[in-house]
């Protein structure tokens, strides 16, 4: 596989992402769209997780395509930023038609950045506000790092941040996956400045350094943040033509991505959660092997996506954490 040409989400056409941050708050949105309703599921691996409309997605349910999907910072607070996707989605006439009315279909998940250093005494709830800024900036090209839902993020030891990567395969498919890395985990091995997803790295994306001589995975010193405070969440996407069962198990693998570029991963205490869209614009040739391969190829472009977000994260005044550049550049 090779990167797509933007090494973005968006090498898979039709979709778009937008993104909106506070830099007071330091939390933000990130809204992935299309430019028709898309196929989507999702997985839950961490112990901790924080969803909206996520039961819609299941294979048996008879929603069969949503208009946005949402990652944003804030907890609970943060799923309220579907409600200004909806609200901008509907002034656009989007959604589901019931007789005169329009639904946005807008699943959710969210991820902590409460205690990050950010001014979070508001009178108002800023996330839906967020949520619609980030929906009217949609667009292919967007920031990696310190943008959208990844903007006050943190991981174990290093800020956090919005990833991203692409890859476009031997059968005609697109694959992309869109990250907001906020793990207990750490996305670098020891103290040093190599990444867990260095094997999957593809034309040097984020540093070509390759991995270190020695691993020490079993002595990982303790989380430089407090247990509570972490969620990794992910979007994973196709041209190719599944359905919600297909995707739901495009997602469940996707997770194998996030194991391999956050040591450790899938915690108690982290809320990691996976969706899977498809835009079903590549019909499927033989649906075994392509399986197979969109399935091994979201757990590839997850792990490099991990990594580009804390790789190319910024320092901002106040942070509790340091950014990988700032460390290492």
């Amino acid at each position: 596989m090779r990167p797509g040409p933007l090494n973005l989400i968006t090498d898979v056409a039709g979709l778009k992402v937008g993104q909106a941050h506070d830099p007071a708050l330091k939390s933000g949105v990130s809204v992935l769209t299309a430019d028709a309703p898309f196929a989507a599921a999702v997985h839950v691996m961490g112990g901790a997780p924080g969803s909206r409309e996520t039961e819609l997605l299941a294979p048996d349910k008879l929603v069969p395509a949503v208009d946005a999907l949402v990652l944003s910072g804030g907890s609970a607070f943060g799923l309220a930023a579907c409600d200004g996707v909806m609200e901008a989605a509907r002034a656009a006439g989007r959604g589901f038609a019931i007789g005169p009315a329009r639904v946005p279909i807008v699943p959710g998940a969210i991820l902590f950045d409460l205690i990050n250093g950010g001014d979070k005494d508001w009178d108002a709830n800023p996330y839906p506000a967020l949520g619609a800024a980030a929906w009217r900036a949609a667009d292919t090209r967007f920031d990696l790092g310190t943008a959208g839902a990844g903007y006050g993020a943190m991981t174990g030891n290093l800020r956090g941040g919005m990833g991203s990567a692409s890859a476009v395969l031997e059968n005609g498919a697109t694959v992309g996956a869109l990250v907001a890395v906020n793990a207990l985990g750490s996305a670098t091995v020891g103290d040093g400045r190599q990444f867990w997803a260095g094997p999957w790295e593809l034309d040097g994306e984020f540093g070509g350094m390759g991995l270190p001589r020695d691993f020490p995975a079993a002595h990982e010193p303790p989380p430089a943040k407090r247990m509570g405070e972490a969620t990794t969440i992910a979007i994973v996407a196709t041209d190719m033509a599944l359905d919600k069962a297909g995707l739901t198990r495009m997602a469940t693998a996707a997770h194998d991505g996030m194991a391999r570029a956050l040591v450790p991963s899938h915690t108690p205490l982290d809320g990691d959660l996976v969706f899977a869209a498809s835009t079903g614009r590549v019909p499927m040739g033989d649906p075994l092997a392509d399986a197979y391969a969109l399935s091994h190829a979201a757990a590839c472009v997850l792990a490099r996506a991990i990594a580009r977000g804390v790789h190319a994260a910024t320092a901002l005044p106040g942070d509790l954490q340091p950014a990988w550049q700032t460390r290492f550049a």
